[in-house]
Order: structure tokens, then C-alpha cells, then sequence
């Protein structure tokens, strides 16, 4: 009876000394399995920046080389990303580029991962207007890479830096380009409302109710576009600019950094800067262009929300910036990255650099209704300018733009 119960215990012992062996096994393998699980991320990027992007993605594996990565990195529109993103949300990229204006929709939409991770760092680091282009309703969800603004081309054989001073002074030596008939004529035009004083979508761009283009200063530039008309050195280019500039039928226009190659054979006589100053009714006033940011944002929907926060992250890095810049002109909306030689040396760079600042720029709302004001905004310049609306029908045309805009 005792040997059978020694053997009993024995038997016991050793079963569970095998099942705990069996199972520091298993444990180990299981570990090992899910080292060895690969962090699978895809990136949407426009197609100038495929090449370099994929370097960078390759950069950033070997600096976490504690995981496995497998960083897909494909060619996308950015300007359909939020068509994409809310349409297919599961087929969607993890990471994808996108203009900061239409941020507003894909947060409505729950299509957007907030940064959680990151804001701090990259609030210390960026341009105030750049993160004002990556926060919505207070939180930041995006990381921003660079930034677009209007600048001024100018022929240097005609115009001096003292003439393109002020757009009178500018108008008086030569003749200047501008989008004032057709579509899109918002985009150059609208910001000069802001300059005069006037809101759109209130002080951060975000209050639906918050357009004044109705006000005194809003009227004073309508009636300002309206007079143009008269001036023989205004003269309403679009496609054509660039043809117009390099032919000598406009001595200045109203471009922006992707018009720079294009104007390239000006050369020693290409001129840029930021825009001029301008008397749209009651004394000099900074004209401003609408900015734009250039961000990078992470969908709501990915697997690896840490790791995709962090890959974002370290595509908007300076250095990566900078590399960007070299190779596609997109200025950085680092701030280091903006006061180094690189951009100081490049007259675009310089111009886009001014014009980012808050004196010179607003920033494009990007709440969801400011598709109603793309619809509106350019007929309304566009007739005022022919001079289909008559100074006494000024108001109540802007009272209609304001109400349009505000729905």
C-alpha cells in the first residue's frame, strides 16, 4: 500500500513537472511567434513622393528594428483621400496625405485616428498656422509635412522691389496677372476679404455662423474688385499665366510654389516675393493669400494605431522635411527647417515663408460647410469684376453670400 502511494506521488509530481515544462514550451514558441508577427503598414502618397517616402519608410524599420515592419508604400491621389478613406474605410491606406482643408469631414466622419501620441512634440515644432491646419474642434489629428501659400512672380527687367511694394505702385510700372473670371477665382481672391478686415467662418475658421464678408470692410473690397475692371494693368489670367509671363504680356502674377519650374526660363529676371500691400478702401492693407497645409493623417480604422502614429510621425520629422523640400519644393512647415539655408536661399521657399505667417496668410477653413462657400464665393467675384452688379446691389449680395455660406 505504501509503494502504490510512493508511486502515486511520483506519478503526480512528475506529470506536473512535464505539463509545466510543456507549457514553458508552448510560452517560449508563442513568444518568439509574436516577435515574429510583422507590423503590416500601407502609406498613400502622391506620386512625386513615392521614391523618397519609401526610403524614409525603410529608415524608420531599421531605426525600430525591435518589430518587424512591412511598409507598403503606393501611389494616391491626396486631393481624393477623403473620398477614399470614407469609402472604403477598411481598403484605405493606414497612412495617407491629404490638404488640411479637408480634415473637417473625415474627423465628422469618424474616419480619422486622433494623434494622441504625438501633439505635444509636434505643436513645439511646427509653424502655428501649420497646426492650425492639423486641429479640429481643439484637438490636433493630423501631423503636419509642409505648407502652400500664394506668392508674387514678377519680372525683374521691368518691375523693381520697390514697385512691387504696393499694388498701386506695382500697377502703375506694369501689368499684373490675376484669377478674377472664372472658377477658382475664390482661391486668389477671398483671402483679400480676411486682409480687409472681414471673417470667413469666424477668427479660427471654424464657427459656421462666423462669415462677415457682409460687413463694411467685405463691401469695400467687392467695390475694390468692381474698379479693377478699369485698370488697364490688371489683367485676368488662369491657365494662360505662366504663357502670359514668359511671352512679356504681364510684367507680374499671382502664382504659387508650383508654377516655379515652369517660369524657370525667365531666369536671372524671375522675381518672387510676398504679395504687395493694397488701398482696398480705407488705407493700406497687407493682401493676403489663402494657406494651405500639407498633412499626413492615420485612419481611424488600421490595426496598429501605435506604430502608424509613429511611422506619421516620422515622415514629418525636420530632417525628413528638408529632404522633401530638396526634392519636390515643398516648403516645411517645421520651424526649424524654415530658417535653414536651404529654404532661405530659395526665393520661393523665402516667399511661401512670409506669406505663412498669420500677417500675410489665413488659413483655409476646413469645417464641412466651406463647400458651400467654394460655390459661391467665385461667381460672385467673377461678376463683380465684369461689372454685372451694380454698387447699389453690392449689399444685398453679400448679405445672400453670407447666408449661402452659413447653412
Amino acid at each position: 500500500m505504501k509503494m502504490k502511494n510512493g508511486l502515486f506521488y511520483v506519478g503526480v509530481i512528475g506529470l506536473i513537472l512535464l505539463l509545466a515544462g510543456c507549457g514553458d514550451t508552448s510560452n517560449s514558441g508563442a513568444s518568439k511567434d509574436a516577435e515574429s508577427v510583422p507590423v503590416v503598414l500601407k502609406v498613400w502618397v502622391d506620386e512625386e513622393s513615392v521614391s523618397q517616402t519609401r526610403e524614409m519608410a525603410e529608415a524608420f524599420a531599421k531605426e525600430n528594428s525591435d518589430k518587424k515592419y512591412e511598409i507598403e508604400v503606393v501611389v494616391s491621389d491626396s486631393m481624393k483621400a477623403q473620398e477614399y478613406v470614407k469609402n472604403d474605410p477598411e481598403a484605405a491606406a493606414d497612412i495617407f496625405m491629404l490638404p488640411h482643408d479637408h480634415l473637417g469631414q473625415l474627423v465628422e466622419s469618424g474616419s480619422i485616428y486622433k494623434n494622441t501620441k504625438y501633439a505635444d512634440e509636434i505643436k513645439a515644432a511646427m509653424t502655428p498656422a501649420s497646426i492650425e491646419g492639423a486641429i479640429y474642434n481643439g484637438d490636433l489629428y493630423a501631423y503636419p509635412y509642409g505648407v502652400e501659400t500664394g506668392v508674387l512672380y514678377y519680372n525683374k527687367s521691368i518691375l523693381t522691389e520697390e514697385d512691387i511694394r504696393t499694388f498701386e505702385g506695382l500697377t502703375q510700372k506694369g501689368k499684373i496677372g490675376m484669377n478674377l473670371s472664372e472658377s477658382i477665382a475664390d482661391y486668389q481672391i477671398a483671402p483679400f476679404f480676411v486682409a480687409n478686415g472681414s471673417y470667413l467662418y469666424g477668427e479660427n475658421g471654424e464657427d459656421p455662423q462666423g462669415t462677415t464678408f457682409n460687413d463694411e470692410h467685405g463691401l469695400e473690397v467687392l467695390k475694390w474688385i468692381r474698379n479693377l475692371k478699369a485698370n488697364p494693368n490688371v489683367v485676368h489670367v488662369k491657365d494662360d499665366m505662366v504663357s502670359s509671363m514668359l511671352d512679356g504680356k504681364i510684367a507680374a502674377a499671382i502664382g504659387g510654389p508650383w508654377n516655379k519650374k515652369d517660369l524657370a526660363s525667365l531666369g536671372e529676371n524671375l522675381g518672387v516675393a510676398p504679395y504687395p500691400t493694397a488701398d482696398f478702401g480705407s488705407g493700406s492693407k497687407q493682401m493676403y493669400a489663402f494657406q494651405g497645409v500639407k498633412l499626413f493623417a492615420v485612419k481611424a480604422a488600421t490595426k496598429a494605431p501605435l506604430e502608424a502614429m509613429a511611422l506619421a510621425n516620422y515622415l514629418i520629422s525636420e530632417e525628413n522635411q528638408l529632404k522633401r523640400f530638396k526634392l519636390t519644393g515643398i516648403i516645411p512647415s517645421n520651424s526649424n527647417a524654415q530658417e535653414t539655408e536651404d529654404v532661405k536661399n530659395d526665393a520661393v521657399g523665402q516667399a511661401v515663408a512670409i506669406m505663412s505667417q498669420e500677417d500675410h496668410s489665413v488659413v483655409m477653413p476646413k469645417i464641412p460647410e466651406v463647400a458651400a462657400f467654394w460655390t459661391q464665393a467665385s461667381p460672385l467675384i467673377n461678376d463683380a469684376y465684369a461689372g454685372k452688379i451694380k454698387e447699389n446691389e453690392m449689399q444685398q449680395k453679400l448679405d445672400d453670400l453670407v447666408t449661402d455660406v452659413s447653412k
